[in-house]
């Protein structure tokens, strides 16, 4: 059974978030008991009859869904800034897993945007869900492994959850750039590890090389037919240095399938 109980969704009424949305509905399901909260930050303090019109519309766009879940969605708001609001309603409300929408960029390496921001910021697992992706239950999952053995393994339980739930196969994948013999016996030592947690999920480990990680990394998600990426975006490893986390934001803003932030 699934421990992820309640979802935050940030939610502006704009056409990535919308789709997140939508995706969110496909992902719980009709049958599951889990709570969606819906937050919408705003920059200023707003009146009842404003929050009451915005509850409104929430309404009516859930209402146009062609899937349902178990449990209807709550609309709640915030005031302040986008991510301290998102982070702090996560911590009010006891969300699992955060879910948020995204434009993306597909034009620059540089751009910073709120999903970009709180996959770093966010002490808990995030998937970012890019606009005009497939809503589609996620039954190809690439976790992407570096070099270095993984430590915290209570990273990998959100993982597992929604393989459960989904009856997934998890595709482990790793990246290098030079040598691939050096890669797999740095490697080795986490296999059992990766069996043992993921269970009957864990379906295979791809070392592929590529000088450029992240363009590795989409051709395997194409070539593979990959639903959801999942990512470490902070050190969750012995012996190694902080990354600085660009791999992720760009893997944020590039990615055309959802990407899962474990954390």
């Amino acid at each position: 059974m699934s421990s992820i109980d309640k979802i935050l969704v940030p939610f502006d009424f704009s056409e990535a978030s919308i789709n997140a949305l939508e995706y969110v509905f496909n992902f719980v399901g009709p049958n599951r008991e889990v709570d969606i909260y819906a937050l919408y930050v705003s920059a200023m303090p707003m009146s009842q009859s404003e929050m009451d019109a915005l509850k409104g519309d929430f309404g009516k766009m859930v209402d146009s869904f062609k899937k349902k879940t178990k449990k209807p969605p709550i609309f709640i708001s915030n005031t302040g800034k986008v991510i301290e609001s998102i982070l702090s309603a996560r911590e009010e409300y006891y969300a699992d897993l955060i879910m948020m929408g995204t434009m993306g960029d597909q034009v620059t390496d540089e751009a910073i945007t709120n999903t970009s921001r709180l996959v770093l910021e966010a002490n808990c697992p995030v998937i970012s869900i890019p606009f005009g992706c497939n809503i589609k239950q996620p039954k190809d999952i690439a976790l992407v492994m570096g070099k270095e053995e993984v430590d915290d393994k209570i990273v990998l339980k959100t993982l597992l959850d929604i393989a459960r739930t989904f009856n997934s196969k998890v595709h482990v994948l790793t990246i290098y750039k030079e040598s691939v013999y050096a890669e797999e016996s740095v490697v080795e030592s986490t296999e059992s590890l990766l069996e043992y947690y993921l269970e009957h999920f864990y379906e295979e480990h791809t070392f592929t090389k590529n000088q450029d990680v992240e363009q590795g990394i989409l051709d395997y998600i194409n070539k593979k037919n990959i639903d959801l990426l999942a990512i470490l975006p902070r050190n969750h490893a012995r012996m190694s240095t902080p990354s600085e986390g660009r791999l992720t934001k760009l893997l944020t803003l590039h990615s055309e399938i959802p990407v899962l932030t474990l954390d």
